[in-house]
C-alpha cells in the first residue's frame, strides 16, 4: 500500500460523499479498502511478534516466538 493508493482511496470517499460513485469506482474502491486493511493487519502482526517481556528474575522472553505466527 502506497501513498498513491492511499490518496486514491480518500478521492473516492470524497466523491462518495458528494455526487456518488459509479459501479466501477465503488469495486475500486472497495478493493482499495480490502488491501489498506490487509497491509494494517500485517504491519500490527509485524509488530506484535517483536515484542519482549522481561520476567521478574530478569530474563527476557520474546512473545513473538512464543505466542506470534511463524512465517
Amino acid at each position: 500500500m502506497n501513498n498513491v493508493d492511499i490518496d486514491r482511496i480518500n478521492t473516492l470517499y470524497h466523491k462518495s460523499k458528494s455526487v456518488g460513485l459509479t459501479k466501477e469506482e465503488a469495486e475500486e474502491q472497495k478493493r482499495l479498502r480490502q488491501a489498506y486493511i490487509t497491509a494494517i493487519r500485517k504491519n500490527l502482526r509485524g509488530s506484535l511478534n517483536n515484542i519482549s517481556i522481561q520476567n521478574e528474575d530478569g530474563s527476557i522472553e520474546n512473545l513473538g516466538e512464543k505466542y506470534g505466527k511463524k512465517h
